[in-house]
């Protein structure tokens, strides 16, 4: 074959014959016949005459040749385990997926040349759920929260040890569980006619043992005498007792060393809601939502309208915030997101001024007004009644009437994993 072959333009004689064969198992066999022509005849085909083509013409005869089927050649079965341990992989104490015996990040390129397999596989790892050894979490829903077509109330609470339901442990010791706890809002809301979800942004990770680490003596491959050995060895033993007592004394409440592993997609509080939006709240048939997020669950609300501002603007209505953290600007919220909040959000703040008394704010985002209270923790039970009302006017003016209340409703809640 030769390679100073010259490009003409328009039709011209071709020294190649050019015949398509459809063979099964996608595989496309030619055969080359060395003669002076160089003809290139497809399997099972016969021999033609030179024909006059142009190269378009070669074009639309390439263009028949199943690119599906050509990439199917010599590809491995689509048959893909469905376990992360299949796969060999796991998410370490960090959260990310690693490779169990390198410890490298997911390889795409498992096979060369075999993309379309590749592919297929990264997919096939993409539906792999949650592992029983792996960390997991969960949320507290009513009965109707993902059926109710009207009204769906999300509760967020801040950061620190308090779990889904509470508001501030320090009150439930110290004080009253209605004030402590999110108890009467899931009551009020249900016997209102409200779907509701409970968030639990806190629990981000579970706490295990760390694995213990057994270093081979370096005495073990010299050649130093049986009894020189077991006196090194013995002082090694007598010196990681005494600083385990040590450590044991100084701090008596670790006396395992733990490591933390990250709940896979709810590693923070933010990540957390955006997870529950996408695979609860979102997919939820109530026309008209209402967060209530006390503190840092403000600041995690604002997070999910920076993620999913035109969801989040369809489906919620209003949101009530009792002394949030967040801050517009630090979280880089935009304009459009600071005006739909000043319009269908209000802040419940720490004050001495009377309940709803307006408040003067720096930033630009939603009305604060006081929560009858300048004590932190109290502003989401002293803010209770405005916070019914306000949802009330809000879908009163968005042009929702509320579903009267049933003669009789069970307040309880069922656990949902996620």
């Amino acid at each position: 074959m030769r390679n100073d072959v010259s490009v003409a333009r328009g039709p011209r004689k071709c020294g190649w014959n050019l015949v398509g064969a459809r063979i099964p198992r996608g595989k496309v066999i030619t055969t080359a016949r060395g003669s002076s022509s160089g003809e290139l005849e497809g399997h099972a085909s016969s021999r033609l005459p030179p024909q006059p083509c142009s190269w378009g013409q070669s074009s639309d005869l390439l263009s028949r040749i199943d690119l599906d089927e050509l990439m199917k050649k010599d590809e491995p079965p689509l048959d893909f385990p469905d376990t992360l341990e299949g796969f060999e992989y796991a998410f370490n104490e960090k959260g990310q997926l690693r490779h169990i015996k390198t410890g490298e990040p997911f390889v795409f390129n498992y096979r060369e040349d075999l993309h379309r397999w590749n592919q297929k596989r990264y997919e096939a790892l993409g539906e792999v759920d949650a592992t029983e050894s792996e960390p997991k979490s969960f949320i507290f829903m009513s009965e109707d929260a993902l059926t109710n077509p009207q009204k769906l109330m999300v509760l967020i609470h801040g950061s620190g040890v308090v779990r889904a339901g509470q508001w501030a442990r320090r009150l439930i010791i110290n004080e009253d569980l209605d004030s402590g706890t999110q108890i009467p809002f899931i009551k009020r809301a249900m016997d209102e006619g409200y779907g509701v979800i409970v968030l639990n942004p806190n629990e981000n990770y579970i706490e295990v043992e760390k694995p213990k680490i057994h270093v081979q003596s370096s005495s073990d491959s010299s050649d130093e005498p049986a009894e020189k050995r077991e006196r090194k060895d013995k002082v090694s033993k007598e010196t990681k007792k005494r600083r385990d007592f040590y450590e044991k004394y100084r701090n008596p409440q670790r006396e395992k060393e733990m490591m933390q592993l990250y709940i896979r997609e709810n590693g923070s509080p933010e990540e957390h809601a955006i997870y529950v939006w996408d695979h609860f709240i979102a997919q939820s048939a109530a026309e008209n939502v209402f967060f209530v997020a006390h503190s840092y669950g403000g600041l995690a609300f604002v997070e999910l309208m920076i993620q999913r501002e035109a969801d989040v603007k369809s489906k919620v209505t209003a949101v009530a915030l009792t002394d949030s953290v967040h801050n517009v600007w630090h979280q880089e919220a935009g304009k459009t997101i600071r005006e739909w909040m000043r319009e269908n959000c209000c802040n419940w703040v720490s004050s001495s001024e009377p309940l709803d008394t307006s408040v003067e704010s720096m930033l630009p985002d939603c009305p604060r007004v006081s929560a009858g209270t300048d004590r932190h923790e109290l502003t989401s039970w002293k803010s209770f009644p405005s916070i019914f009302k306000f949802f009330s006017e809000a879908s009163e003016a968005k042009g929702g009437s509320p579903r009267p209340a049933p003669t009789r409703r069970s307040h309880r809640l069922k656990h949902e994993e996620l």
